[in-house]
């Protein structure tokens, strides 16, 4: 999997990448990332990629010349995705990120300043995508949420490829809690189903405590995941208990 991000600021994801779980796929040739510097695409001595707004208004736009230049640089395979990062676009999800991890890589361009001149948009085939609905300093930031949670789903980036199927958002719902050593702090025990070492109960329970937190804290996730019998009867007891 291979992440081309356009950026006038590429020493913020090189430091971020070169750590942990992201850090080691790289190492691993599991994930690629390629950083372009779109100041290296400016058509000025002074390698500027910004100016002020036509029709006046606060703040700076970004050019299009050195974010075209920057992307028609790139040798990527056919069909990979070019992701415009706006708060203006689709919210980025789990479905999302798996999709894109299914390709062969996904290409980022980081907006700047008060943002993209809209020939970005006419002229490229770039798809809009938000990771929520609040403004950053830049792209960049989005750029490692994306990167991060796509990868993840990438074969071999996590040591327990069970991990991210057990994950929160992964079936459509909040993750159930989680415990370890020690069985008893400070007058708070671990559940007794998890020491039971009976398996089909503690699954059914960690559901249950899934569905559970998804009807308290996210109900609107319930009208997406894939619910079986005993599911849909067991929020039909929760409604109940809610409603007494």
């Amino acid at each position: 999997m291979r992440f081309y991000v356009l950026t006038l600021f590429p020493g913020i994801l090189a430091g971020a990448v070169s750590e942990s779980i992201l850090g080691r796929a790289i190492h691993r040739e599991l994930v690629e990332l390629t950083l372009v510097d779109i100041r290296d695409f400016a058509d000025n001595r002074h390698k500027v990629v910004d100016d002020y707004p036509y029709g006046g208004g606060p703040g700076m736009v970004m050019k299009p010349e050195p974010i075209f230049g920057a992307l028609e640089s790139l040798d990527t395979p056919p069909g990979v995705p070019i992701l415009l990062l706006t708060p203006q676009g689709e919210t980025f999800d789990q479905e999302l990120a798996r999709e894109l991890s299914e390709g062969p890589g996904v290409v980022l361009i980081c907006g700047r300043y008060e943002g993209i001149d809209e020939r970005v948009r006419e002229g490229l085939p770039v798809r809009e995508v938000s990771v929520g609905d609040y403004v950053l300093t830049g792209g960049e930031f989005a750029a490692l949420s994306i990167i991060d949670a796509v990868s993840r789903l990438v074969p071999g980036v996590l040591g327990e490829q069970r991990s991210p199927e057990e994950e929160t958002f992964s079936r459509g719902l909040l993750e159930y809690p989680q415990y370890t050593r020690p069985a008893q702090f400070r007058g708070m025990r671990v559940p007794d189903v998890l020491l039971s070492g009976n398996h089909a109960l503690i699954e059914r329970w960690r559901r249950e405590q899934s569905l559970l937190r998804t009807f308290l804290k996210r109900p609107d996730l319930l009208d997406r995941a894939h619910l079986d019998e005993d599911d849909l009867k067991f929020i039909e007891s929760l409604k109940k208990r809610k409603n007494a």
